[in-house]
């Protein structure tokens, strides 16, 4: 065998090693960024879920002070049907204020 033909199987053998690396290398890479995408949509999934019991909990919070204010101004309107001394349209905007003011 001449020394031109060990040359180029060296040579051959070399390329051939380093496209085996940089495939293998590159499957490697794409398999992390794969991990890291998994992990990622897992973190999404968890903090969508966590907004939404966030979104529903302030919901019926909402709800609850929209109750609330329901029955103070039922209230109020209880109040001043059965007070005598009080003029009916000062003290309906001097509630408000109060309501509002809380």
């Amino acid at each position: 065998m001449s020394t031109t033909w060990i040359i180029v199987i060296v040579v051959a053998a070399v390329v051939l090693l380093a496209l085996v690396f940089a495939v293998v290398g590159r499957q490697r890479r794409l398999e992390k960024r794969r991990e890291k995408a998994a992990g990622l949509r897992e973190q999404a999934q968890t903090r969508a879920r966590s907004a939404k019991q966030a979104e529903l909990a302030a919901e019926e919070q909402a709800e609850r002070a929209k109750r609330e204010r329901q029955a103070a101004e039922e209230h109020a309107a209880r109040a001043r049907e059965v007070d005598p001394d009080v003029d009916d349209d000062s003290d309906r905007e001097g509630d408000r204020q109060d309501i509002a003011a809380r």
